[in-house]
């Protein structure tokens, strides 16, 4: 049987409540991101927010790196003043998943960042977000309701690794009031809404280091996890 390929996927810094009684802070993660690299064949693993300075030594120990969705990243990270609808940043989280991903980046380690994740990988490269997308696109369709996932369509560039697994237009699983603004060193914009808003990004070259703005573990379409977990493999 050829091994499965251990991916690690971040997870919130939040305060929960479950059972009878408990209300604790908690590091959690929606089922769905484990459930769906475990369908494209991999293992899943949680890493919950630690000590920058150890993510190398975890990494080592990975063979692919998912940035999952979450909460509005620090503005102070990109240089701005934070905007009246910009979420309460949480900077253990920051710090925690831009040590993993510079990590995963050095070491050659395939990374898929999700909403939040693709976000994170702009930012890296010292690129910037639009804080409420709203303001610049006229409407509010990315995230159009509390708590569900909207489908939208976007469109892939032909000639690019999203371009290979997505080769046609698509709906999409979309819930985020920001994106990218300034696009980040290194970084191509390889997906588009029809308002314009860039979907997807990714790094040039043999590593696969793919962001995406939509939220694939939302629906039933594995192609992009399955590219991931063969890169892994393959790594």
């Amino acid at each position: 049987m050829l091994r499965q390929p251990l991916i690690g996927v971040t997870t919130y810094l939040t305060r929960a409540r479950w059972g009878a009684a408990w209300d604790l802070p908690a590091a959690l993660l929606p089922a769905s991101y484990a459930q769906h690299v475990q369908r494209a064949g991999g293992l899943a693993v949680q890493l919950p927010p630690d000590e920058p300075a150890t993510a190398g030594n975890l990494v080592r120990r990975l063979d692919g790196l998912v940035l999952a969705g979450g909460e509005d990243l620090d503005p102070v990270l990109y240089g701005e003043q934070p905007h009246p609808r910009a979420g309460v940043p949480v900077p253990e989280r920051d710090a925690w998943e831009l040590a993993l991903l510079g990590a995963a980046l050095e070491r050659g380690v395939p990374v898929l960042g999700i909403c939040r994740g693709m976000q994170l990988m702009n930012v890296h490269a010292g690129g910037s977000l639009c804080q409420h997308l709203p303001d610049e696109v006229g409407h509010e369709d990315h995230n159009p309701a509390v708590g569900t996932f909207t489908d939208h369509l976007i469109k892939p560039e032909p000639d690019s690794r999203l371009g290979r697994l997505l080769p046609e237009p698509c709906d999409v699983a979309t819930h985020h009031h920001q994106s990218v603004s300034r696009l980040g060193d290194g970084l191509v914009a390889t997906a588009r809404a029809e308002d314009g808003t860039i979907e997807a990004l990714e790094r040039p070259g043999d590593l696969f280091a793919v962001g995406v703005q939509w939220h694939p573990e939302a629906r039933d379409d594995l192609r992009l996890m399955r590219a991931l977990v063969e890169a892994a493999s393959a790594a």
